[in-house]
């Protein structure tokens, strides 16, 4: 069987047998290798055939609702640290929000922000990449510093802090992206784990049609699920405020929106209640949560919380 998760080998650098930890809400496909001193954040999703190795470089950390996609590969150096957004040394740090898509290779001494985008097969080695930065296919990101909100072109060589200080900013289409696909991986977690404890069940239908209940939220009028409540608190620990839009099924169908409300309070439970509120009068829309940046002027979050049934 392919191994999930185990301890550490006992080396003349490290014998402390280290295992992963890893939050009840991730996860782990049966068909990847975890090992070593590493931590997997809430709503992490590690997808097949990925190797996280902290075997010779450690630690390593993966932020919340962060995806791991198939056949990455994550490694260090035995020599070499960065420091995470806690101020401690980790070989290597990987941010809350981010994809790290198919076939990238992160390897340690390496530092990869807040959502952030990794295309295909690129590569990061010892190397630091600011938050919000756009990476497309098949770069390389090698000994630089890559300020935050860069955008990497696909093919792209980026071996010296020249080259990396040049880089276009990224567009909020491309961020947009990113966090489309941050959302669609926090859907095929919920799904897996679903099918994994046979409890999915096909929606209750009433004279051919869907109960009002059966929408995004899981419980039209009831309590947020874990995902949207904790999506919440990372962009009111980040600063910013909640909004809510909401569409019908014709203009869901070509992305038109309708403004909803943007939450003046900052406090956590009455945003909670403010957003099951709007749920509330909105039962048969599609409604979606953004994170809005004040200071930028920027969406840090766009997320679809409810679908009718």
């Amino acid at each position: 069987m392919p191994l999930r998760h185990q301890p550490a080998p006992p080396t003349p650098w490290d014998r402390g047998l280290d295992q992963p930890t890893i939050a009840a809400s991730a996860y782990v496909h049966p068909q990847c290798s975890l090992i070593g001193d590493l931590q997997l954040g809430e709503n992490v999703i590690v997808a097949p055939n990925t190797s996280i190795r902290a075997d010779e470089g450690a630690p390593f950390y993966i932020g919340a609702n962060t995806n791991i996609q198939d056949g990455v590969v994550i490694h260090g150096l035995e020599q070499g640290r960065v420091f995470g957004d806690d101020q401690q040394a980790y070989s290597v740090w990987i941010g809350h929000d981010t994809c790290i898509t198919h076939m990238v290779l992160i390897h340690g001494p390496a530092y990869v922000g807040n959502e952030c985008f990794i295309g295909f097969r690129s590569t990061v080695f010892n190397a630091q990449i600011g938050h919000g930065c756009i990476v497309m296919m098949h770069a390389l990101i090698q000994d630089v510093e890559i300020p935050a909100g860069k955008y990497v072109p696909s093919g792209a060589v980026i071996t010296t802090q020249q080259a990396a200080d040049r880089l276009p900013d990224a567009n909020d289409s491309d961020r947009a992206f990113s966090h489309h696909v941050v959302e669609v991986n926090q859907a095929l977690r919920a799904g897996y784990q679903c099918a994994n404890d046979g409890a999915c069940s096909t929606p209750s239908s009433h004279n051919g049609t869907h109960s009002a209940s059966q929408n995004g939220n899981g419980h039209a009028g009831g309590p947020l699920p874990a995902e949207v409540v904790d999506a919440i608190r990372q962009q009111l620990n980040a600063g910013h405020r909640i909004g809510l839009e909401f569409t019908d099924i014709r203009r869901f169908k070509v992305n038109s929106w309708q403004s909803g409300i943007t939450i003046a309070s900052d406090r956590e439970a009455q945003v909670l209640t403010q957003v099951e509120q709007f749920l509330k009068e909105h039962p048969s829309e599609y409604v979606r949560l953004l994170g809005i940046d004040p200071k930028a002027k920027q969406l840090r979050l766009q997320r679809t919380i409810q679908r009718p049934g």
